[in-house]
């Protein structure tokens, strides 16, 4: 079994890697830092030998450079079959306030990245009648935030990009699983006085996706919501 995850060096990315490692899963990762990358590779043969990890720095942000590492990817590892479109930035402003090239730079990287490699590796799942693809959402892409404004619209356009997808990939058997977290711990919120347990644990959202992989071949999740239990956050 062999899995592309991008972002896969902080946060959500990197728990969705040690899960599917440890399930496993041979691994294509990408981030941009080659230093965090090779310590996350190092860190990874050493827990589990017999998974194969093929690591490029990638800037997720530069298409061409996201081509590379997908046709990397597949020659170096094979098919893959599970693609996890985790990478993803955020920026807080409101719409009418915020710096020009704000929602330019969002959609770059959270929505063109992700339809990137979709439809890159969605045409070999569907040659291959089988496979699956994760999108990480975000609960501000159902109810939009209004301090992160343009944010919320790349992940609207996530949602909107994860629907078309499982309706034209479901007649090839191809499964599209779209994972909605709400506050999740993680870089993004460095620096918060707010207490670790008023907050998603990347490792919550990494074992929705094992979950969503590990269902029979009839049977599909299409989307899963995860918020904070707290109802005071």
């Amino acid at each position: 079994m062999n899995a592309l995850i991008t972002g896969a060096t902080k946060g959500i990315g990197r728990a969705i890697a040690f899960k599917l490692a440890e399930a496993g899963y041979h691994l294509a990762i990408c981030a941009r830092s080659p230093t965090e990358l090779a310590d996350l590779c190092t860190v990874l043969q050493s827990q589990f030998p017999d998974v194969e990890v093929y690591a490029r720095a990638t800037d997720c942000g530069d298409l061409q450079d996201l081509r590379v590492f997908a046709e990397e990817a597949h020659s170096q590892l094979g098919h893959i079959g599970t693609l996890i479109n985790n990478v993803g930035i955020y920026i807080p402003a409101t719409l009418l306030d915020e710096s020009e090239g704000v929602l330019e730079q969002q959609m770059q990287v959270n929505v063109y990245a992700a339809h990137e490699l979709s439809r890159f590796f969605g045409k070999k799942m569907r040659a291959a009648g089988a496979g699956h693809i994760v999108i990480i959402c975000s609960v501000a892409g159902i109810e939009p935030v209004v301090a992160a404004g343009s944010y919320s619209v790349t992940k609207y356009a996530l949602m909107g990009l994860t629907r078309v997808l499982r309706e034209e990939l479901k007649p090839a058997g191809v499964k599209v699983t779209a994972i909605i977290p709400g506050a999740t711990l993680t870089h993004s919120w460095e620096g918060t006085s707010i207490a670790p347990e008023h907050f998603i644990q990347p490792e919550d959202i990494a074992t929705c996706v094992l979950t969503c992989l590990q269902m029979s071949v009839g049977a599909t999740i299409d989307e899963i919501v995860v918020r904070p239990h707290s109802s005071s956050f």
